[in-house]
């Protein structure tokens, strides 16, 4: 894990405190593309399931993610893909 996903985990954590996370570094699918790093981290997939979405819209909880993640996005994250579920919603449990 870089840090970059790291920091993503970090402030995901800190601020949701997820019942389950997980980030998958899609970057080298996007070798090659606008915003993408030679290094990768660029971009992710995450999963967050934490009862802080509980009445919340799709949109509400993106802004949520987006809100912690703004230090990574200014520090070269390019693109995220989310899932964000409340524990009730989440099927994998």
């Amino acid at each position: 894990m870089g840090a970059m996903s790291e920091g993503i985990e970090s402030n995901l954590r800190a601020g949701l405190q997820p019942q389950r996370f997980s980030i998958v570094d899609e970057s080298h699918k996007h070798a090659g593309h606008a915003g993408a790093r030679a290094g990768g981290e660029s971009h992710f997939r995450i999963v967050v399931v934490s009862a802080a979405f509980e009445g919340k819209t799709r949109v509400q909880r993106q802004q949520m993610v987006y809100g912690l993640l703004k230090p990574q996005f200014e520090q070269g994250l390019h693109a995220l893909a989310m899932t964000t579920l409340t524990p009730a919603e989440d099927v994998a449990d």
